[in-house]
């Protein structure tokens, strides 16, 4: 009999093995930028439609599919479960959404971070990469590190936190997230505010520097088109709470939350009375990274990646804060980045033919510059002024390339010792 029951036990525990591999691979491959498989809403033809009137009877939104493919001229109709797009009550109301790639479907979901979801970043920064695997990146207040850095695309947060005696680490949180690509900068951040309450929108959005107000009402959505890519941001409730689209390049549903009295007593954090640490859960949806992307975050949708954390600890972390840690929260520069603006003054081919040996990321802009002077004295000083002199005769040598000169009194400021004959 007890042979009979280690036999059953030992049949079951193969079964359960099995099940639980096959869930874990399910998951990690469901969500690879390189699968062709499960492309979804990483595909740019997903959203490549035009609107059709509602159905008249039912309500439901209905597309026209425009993208190549076997989803090519079909009109798709909203499930009745969640008839809008962009629904009115989106704390309570899933919205549809409509894939016109090779999937053809229309399905509904939340349109808020899921921060159990791929490519979420919510909490003392706790991510889920595009592996499936939950880790923490501690960062460091005030610090500014690149969550993704791609040919096209990067993205930096901006950390905040506090120390309370007798801790070794910081407690952090993300602030700010800046989003580059071509020549464009989007910042969406969190407004630092001492109470919070619910009904005050505590969200900042910029683009290009200035400052964007994204309408309540009506659409409510703030849009641009620069004539290579959309760029949307749209509520996905009355405040703190938005959808951003860059086509071509990613999604992210972004969330302004604070800390909690209950949250800030269970976890110790000790924060002072008059901040309630408001800060962003975010999760991203990418499109086109390429299988080298960097970033603490984009690493992960390699396709080659494999996690260097600790599976199965309570806190699993990651490091890489001298790879990741950039000048700024607008700065593409760090040790690891691989994005470069398209309004680079120092080329590819410059860089090549002169081995600068610049810093990945680094433009280098400089001015080109051609002056014409008028009145100037007999005694005028200067790198390029003395060359103005009517009895100027040129100190460097004619011929090699490049020609030097020297100014030993020189001075930042000026001195009198620079207005006196070499």
């Amino acid at each position: 009999m007890d042979k009979k029951n280690s036999c059953l036990l030992v049949a079951f525990l193969v079964v359960f093995i099995s099940m639980e591999v096959t869930f874990v691979q399910s998951q990690g491959n469901g969500n690879r930028n390189g699968n062709n498989e499960k492309k979804g809403i990483h595909d740019a033809a997903s959203t490549h439609y035009e609107l059709l009137s509602p159905n008249e009877e039912t309500g439901q939104e209905r597309v026209f599919c425009l993208a190549r493919g076997k989803c090519q001229n079909k009109t798709l109709e909203c499930p009745d479960q969640c008839a809008e797009r962009k629904p009115k009550k989106n704390k309570k109301v899933k919205g549809c959404f409509i894939d016109c790639s090779s999937k053809c479907e229309t399905t509904c979901k939340f349109r808020k971070p899921n921060c159990n979801g791929y490519g979420s970043v919510c909490y003392d920064p706790r991510f889920v990469g595009g592996d499936g695997v939950m880790f923490y990146f501690h960062g460091a207040t005030g610090g500014d590190f690149a969550l993704v850095s791609d040919n096209d695309l990067h993205i930096n947060a901006h950390f905040i936190g506090t120390r309370p005696a007798g801790r070794t680490r910081d407690f952090t949180w993300i602030q700010a997230i800046s989003v580059m690509f071509d020549s464009h900068t989007l910042v969406i951040a969190a407004k630092r505010v001492s109470h919070w309450d619910d009904n005050i929108d505590a969200l900042i959005v910029r683009w290009d520097g200035e400052a964007v107000e994204v309408p309540t009402d009506g659409e409510a959505e703030w849009w641009i088109n620069d004539g290579v890519r959309e760029v949307v941001v749209e509520r996905t409730d009355d405040t703190n709470s938005v959808r951003v689209t860059v086509t071509g390049l990613l999604e992210m549903d972004v969330k302004v939350t604070p800390i909690g009295k209950e949250e800030n007593r269970v976890h110790n954090y000790q924060l002072p009375a008059d901040d309630a640490f408001s800060h962003l859960e975010t999760q991203f949806r990418f499109a086109n990274l390429t299988d080298l992307v960097e970033g603490v975050l984009g690493k992960t949708y390699r396709p080659d990646y494999v996690t260097p954390v600790k599976i199965g600890v309570p806190m699993p972390m990651m490091g890489g804060e001298d790879k990741y840690r950039t000048l700024s929260l607008l700065s593409p520069i760090c040790n690891a980045c691989r994005f470069q603006r398209q309004s680079a003054t120092a080329t590819i081919d410059r860089y090549l033919v002169h081995n600068y040996q610049l810093l990945s990321g680094a433009a280098f802009a400089h001015l080109a510059t051609q002056f014409r002077f008028t009145n100037l004295a007999d005694l005028v000083e200067g790198v390029l002024g003395q060359t103005y002199r009517p009895d100027n005769v040129t100190s460097v040598k004619i011929g090699p390339a490049p020609p030097f000169t020297s100014l030993p009194c020189l001075q930042v400021f000026g001195s009198s010792a620079c207005h006196s004959r070499r």
